[in-house]
């Protein structure tokens, strides 16, 4: 709560002074109310007048918002440390219940996003899929229990076996494959149907090239990206 006093001297000017002597603050920092003028003595008119003011220090919005951050961030932290457990809960439960041996795991954070990493030899390869699709589904139902109630959107990445930063190098150099081919037919060529997370490897591996310009096209799930001479 801001602090207020109330403060006294023979004219405005003085009483204002003096409160701000007593709060030790400059007078920007403060709200200043004038609550009354009198004489000290009804029985004395040589009696000098005495001015009141009120002075309150005014709310430091700049700590205030700093607190609420923090407040704010504390309570975030929490909601993110429960997210985390249950997903080792669900993680847990889900590899007890594989048909293979040993699967190892890990789950790490950072800030709203959250990366598991699963490991278990060629023997686990089939959690992962044809060209990634039962990893896929595995991020999207894991994506879905943890941001069942939350506003803020918890973001979820799941690894197996290194296969992501495999298939961003497998993608890269298609991008680059096909773009060349585009070149030299002078025909645009369109790829397989992927997901956006695969679509978005495919423009940022080609958004250097001037020569070449790629784009979506088709409703999900099977969009694929076109990649085209472009004639700008």
């Amino acid at each position: 709560m801001p602090k207020t006093i109330i403060a006294e001297g023979k004219t405005t000017t003085e009483a204002i002074e003096n409160g701000l002597k007593q709060l030790n603050v400059s007078k920007n920092m403060v709200d200043i109310k004038v609550l009354e003028e009198e004489k000290k003595s009804f029985f004395s008119i040589l009696t000098p007048r005495v001015v009141k003011v009120q002075l309150t220090v005014k709310e430091d919005k700049t700590n205030v918002s700093i607190n609420e951050n923090k407040r704010k961030s504390n309570e975030n932290e929490v909601e993110i440390k429960e997210e985390m457990e249950k997903i080792k809960v669900f993680l847990k439960d889900f590899v007890e219940k594989q048909p293979i041996n040993q699967i190892d795991w890990e789950v790490k954070q950072n800030g709203y996003d959250i990366e598991i990493i699963m490991n278990g030899g060629n023997e686990i390869s089939y959690l992962i899929g044809y060209r990634g699709e039962t990893l896929n589904a595995l991020q999207t139902v894991i994506s879905s229990i943890i941001n069942k109630d939350h506003a803020e959107k918890i973001r979820v990445y799941v690894d197996i076996n290194g296969y992501r930063q495999k298939r961003i190098k497998t993608l890269e150099e298609l991008a680059q494959k096909v773009s060349k081919t585009v070149l030299r037919t002078g025909k645009a060529i369109a790829l397989e149907p992927m997901t956006a997370y695969e679509r978005k490897i495919i423009h940022s591996a080609l958004q250097g090239n001037d020569k070449i310009t790629t784009f979506s096209k088709g409703e999900e799930p099977y969009r694929k990206i076109i990649i085209d001479i472009n004639k700008k």
